[in-house]
């Protein structure tokens, strides 16, 4: 029998990158009966370990690692949460920012010959030393941890190479020549032996730096959206609730509302927790939480769950659950679940430089030593052994990720396609399903009037507009989708005399000579009003397609039938036709009832459907399509997403859906068009091939220059040459995204 675990999340402190987070996590699971999970994204460390060891245990083990661990502070919401967090990429932002006046100059200074003054060189070891040491120490302090583990990434490829570059400059400004008055960088391409004593490589080290922290920048900058999803989801519920106390209503904050307090929701404000009705009946709009298009009704003795929204008439309800025991909080944990679950891509430099910086230092060590066995002088092995290092430096490569994610996602963003960051990229690519969700995504998420049928001896003109006159006094969502349908078919609509609102039933009132009832089945038969075949056909086929039939009656008989339903947006069956074309399989899923999901799947092209689902059972539909093996695309708009597309390998969000399941997608869609999701995924895929391509490119450049270098024979002209050259390469490379164009004909 196994020992009894526990859970527990801890904040982590200190990682550089996706190979930190592997580390970390190899450590802790080295422990007997500890299963770890560490997310670079969001910084935490998801551990279950058995009653032997402690969260202290755990702790000293990742500080032992080299990075701090904390146990995470409870989340908080409104002002405090605002005054307490810290922004992340502010110190960052400083170094980018200082790095970047400061290396312009010394840049210019090395390139442009007309520039170089007398002392030109002492101006820039003035400017580049700041940049080298306080703006680039993020990278020196990283790469001296690594090796205190015996790892190597992409940090100490950047520390190895900046310190290379500036502890020559300096050797060479001050013991060697290049420290003269006068002195020039000379334009000769020819390969040669020199002693190098007469060079520096200041707008190398301080070029590197710069490039590498703006991409450092805007990652930081797309990691801090990580708990956005939980403050959002935290902002949802309603701030204050009126609570009955002796009879009377007192307005209280909602922490201060206890189980069993009875409190007042008026139509149009949002319900403060999870309740019982006590009096009164209403419609509910639970879309948001549950998917469900069409608004419930309820009474009294029915649950009704907290920031769902009262959409008809006075409530009063007894709270039943409150705080972290709610529905809404339950959502957002799951959220909180999926996110720090989701494997994170180890990013490609990382895995390179894990190789290649080993292999540059060897080659260095072994360069100094050959030239030194051979006789050639300590100044030309130093010369040699240091060109390979500078020529190893990856300038280049520091404008690999963060131009090609500069111009794709530029380009996203006017096809309304908002990319979150690098990671997301990598996912894309190898992604097999996308699981659609209906209302909101597939469909529009609002009701309108779809079919008119009217009895034998009246149009279906006359039928509108009784009924839509009728409708226009109410406030139900029902009624406003067919007094909306009917004044766009019929125009101005008569005056209603006598209006009455019958709670769950519908309506009655007097439209001009007419005694008018619109509303349900029971409505009409309280009435003894009968429905001819023809009208009852037609409710039946409407039901069958999990559609809202409303009845028309007037003067003592049935008139007509009146189908509501959410209506599919007209793109939704080309993107179905895009997504399969780029070799995705489409899967329907939604919390609203079989019938309607099967009729909506039909008419887009959509074989697989999964209907009636809680948001818990999406996170488990899309964990259960992840255990057969598939990586999945989730599309969805509503909270009740929200946990499913932080859970799946690719999260995208409609833009017009609710700030929730924006926050928890990688990426976001602004049109709320459907087709948008196709043209996300092929920029998405053509961005990420750009990057690889830069990455190649990058490394190749370095790779063919060290024997160069290790032979003595690199001219440092030649080496600013090619390390421009590839810089140059990967840029305009990276441009070639600006000419992506839409799939669709009518998009820019």
């Amino acid at each position: 029998m196994s020992s009894p675990t526990s859970e527990i999340e801890l904040s982590i402190g200190g990682m550089t990158c996706a190979s930190c987070a592997a580390r970390i996590e190899r450590k802790l699971n080295k422990l007997e009966g500890v299963q770890a999970s560490v997310n670079y994204a969001t910084e935490k460390a998801r551990v279950s370990f058995p009653e032997s060891l402690t969260a202290e245990d755990l702790v000293k083990v990742v500080e032992n690692t080299g990075y701090s661990a904390e146990l995470p502070a409870p989340p908080q919401t409104g002002e405090n949460a605002e005054k307490t967090e810290e922004d992340p990429t502010r110190s960052l932002r400083q170094r980018l920012i200082t790095s970047i006046v400061l290396t312009v100059p010394v840049i210019a200074l090395a390139m442009i010959p007309a520039l170089q003054f007398t002392y030109w060189q002492w101006l820039s070891l003035t400017l580049a030393a700041p940049v080298v040491v306080w703006a680039a120490w993020p990278f020196h302090k990283a790469a001296w941890t690594n090796l205190r583990h015996g790892a190597a990434t992409m940090d100490t490829l950047i520390s190895i190479g900046v310190g290379a570059a500036f502890l020559w400059s300096l050797y060479a400004l001050f013991l060697g020549t290049a420290g003269v008055p006068g002195m020039t960088h000379g334009f000769s391409l020819t390969v040669e032996r020199m002693s190098g004593a007469g060079n520096i490589y200041l707008e190398v080290a301080a070029g590197v730096t710069t490039f590498i922290l703006a991409g450092r920048y805007f990652e930081a900058r797309s990691k801090r959206r990580a708990g956005a999803a939980l403050r959002a989801l935290l902002e949802l519920g309603a701030k204050e609730v009126a609570v009955l106390r002796d009879g009377r209503e007192q307005r209280i904050s909602i922490d201060d509302l206890s189980v069993g307090d009875r409190f007042v929701v008026r139509p149009g404000e949002k319900i403060a927790t999870d309740g019982v009705i006590e009096e009164g009946s209403s419609a509910i709009d639970a879309s948001m939480l549950t998917g469900e298009s069409v608004p419930v009704e309820v009474t009294t003795g029915d649950a009704v769950v907290g920031a769902t929204v009262n959409a008809g008439g006075r409530l009063v309800v007894r709270a039943t659950r409150i705080g972290a025991d709610t529905q809404l909080a339950q959502m957002a944990k799951l959220v909180e679940d999926a996110q720090s679950g989701k494997a994170e891509i180890q990013r490609l430099a990382d895995r390179v430089s894990a190789v290649f910086v080993p292999i540059v230092i060897a080659l260095a060590v072994g360069t100094l030593a050959f030239w030194l066995g051979a006789g050639s002088g300590a100044s030309a092995a130093f010369t040699a052994a240091v060109a390979v290092l500078i020529i190893a430096c990856p300038c280049a490569l520091g404008l690999a990720t963060p131009t090609a994610l500069l111009v794709g996602t530029g380009r996203g963003a006017q096809l309304g396609i908002l990319i979150k960051g690098p990671e997301v990229l990598e996912s894309t690519r190898r992604v097999d399903t996308v699981v659609l969700d209906k209302t909101g995504t597939v469909t529009s998420g609002q009701m309108s009037l779809v079919e008119v049928h009217s009895a034998d001896d009246v149009t279906e003109e006359e039928v509108l507009r009784l009924a839509g006159a009728l409708e226009h006094a109410s406030e139900h969502p029902i009624a406003r989708a067919i007094a909306t349908g009917a004044t766009e078919r019929v125009g101005e609509l008569p005056a209603v005399e006598g209006f009455q609102n019958l709670e769950g039933l519908g309506v009655q009132g007097v439209v001009g000579e007419h005694a008018v009832l619109v509303g349900r089945a029971r409505l009409l038969e309280e009435w003894s009003v009968r429905l001819s075949e023809k009208l009852t056909t037609a409710k039946k086929e409407a039901e069958d397609k999990g559609r809202t039939a409303v009845l028309v009656a007037w003067d003592g008989e049935a008139r007509g039938v009146l189908v509501v339903a959410d209506t599919v947006k007209p793109t939704s069956a080309e993107a179905i036709t895009g997504l399969r074309a780029l070799g995705l399989r489409p899967v329907l899923l939604t919390g609203d009832n079989e019938a309607v999901a099967k009729a909506v799947a039909a008419e887009v092209g959509i074989d697989e459907v999964i209907a009636e689902v809680l948001p818990k059972d999406k996170v488990d539909v899309v964990k259960r399509l992840q255990s057969e093996g598939r990586v999945v695309a989730m599309v969805g708009d509503g909270v009740n997403d929200a946990a499913a597309l932080a859970q799946a390998n690719l999260g995208l969000a409609m833009g017009t859906g609710t700030d929730v399941a924006i926050e928890a997608s990688d990426l976001t869609l602004v049109r709320g068009d459907l087709r948008a999701a196709v043209d996300a995924i092929r920029l998405s895929r053509r961005t990420l091939g750009t990057i690889k391509g830069n990455l190649f490119w990058a490394f190749a450049y370095n790779v063919a220059a060290l024997p160069l270098a290790a032979l003595g024979l690199l001219n440092p002209m030649i080496a600013g040459a090619a390390m421009a050259f590839s810089s140059v390469f990967v840029v305009s490379n990276s441009l070639r995204l600006r000419g992506f164009r839409s799939a669709n004909k009518h998009t820019v």
